[in-house]
């Protein structure tokens, strides 16, 4: 298992680490900052360097089933041996837009107090869809959704063992919680939002920034998708 750094501090943007593999699935680390595709939420980008060599990385995901994160570079090109230290750098940037995007579907889910039965992050454009069966006014769903913004509330996480862990927490129909793992990690914002999400956000909600809800369409008899951008 990687040791995942991101998890207890999503404002890491590099750290030192040690190839542990390296071979057409891409590049294991003993431990790293970027974020695995996982929750909707896409893979981290940036870089390993080692001596005067860097690697450009163009996607991380996580493997199954020993949870080991691979790093993947954009091309066949060299790879640090095993035992290489390297230093692993995110993409920043494009970092911290996922972790306003996704702190943002967090408040949505908070204005849209219904189940999510789907929902994917980008940079640019994100969404939510909910298990609802009739269209709500995005006027209305933008203004409460850039009031709990603007309130600057807290955000943290915390973990609990997984038999702690109370289903009615679960907003989520299509994903589930990881099983077996021994330990749930929870987002929480205050009198606000409450879930197990292993994806990362900012630390207070006006580092967000204005968001609009752009379109809301039907797909299905009881699904409504709603689209969300941020200024």
């Amino acid at each position: 298992m990687t040791d995942a750094l991101f998890a207890d501090d999503a404002y890491l943007t590099q750290c030192t680490a040690v190839v542990t593999e390296a071979g057409p699935e891409g590049v294991v680390l003993d431990r790293t900052v970027f974020y695995p595709l996982g929750g909707g939420q896409p893979g981290d980008r940036g870089v390993l360097e080692w001596g005067d060599t860097q690697l450009r990385i163009v996607d991380t995901r996580r493997r199954r089933p020993d949870g080991a994160i691979l790093h993947l570079p954009d091309e066949q090109v060299p790879l640090p041996p095993a035992d290489t230290e390297v230093t692993a750098r995110i993409d920043w940037d494009l970092r911290y837009r996922h972790m306003r995007m996704h702190t943002c579907l967090h408040l949505l889910g908070a204005v849209l107090k219904y189940p999510v039965t789907g929902g994917n992050i980008s940079a640019d454009r994100s969404r939510l869809d909910f298990d609802l069966p009739d269209a709500p006014d995005k006027d209305a769903i933008t203004a409460e959704l850039n009031a709990l913004i603007r309130a600057g509330h807290p955000v943290g996480s915390r973990w609990i063992d997984e038999e702690d862990l109370d289903p009615a927490l679960i907003r989520t129909m299509s994903v589930k919680p990881p099983s077996g793992v021994g330990r749930i990690r929870l987002l929480e914002i205050p009198g606000v939002d409450l879930q197990p999400c292993g994806g990362t956000h900012v630390r207070r909600t006006d580092e967000i920034g204005s968001a609009t809800v752009v379109k809301v369409e039907k797909k299905g008899r009881r699904n409504r998708r709603v689209h969300v951008v941020l200024d």
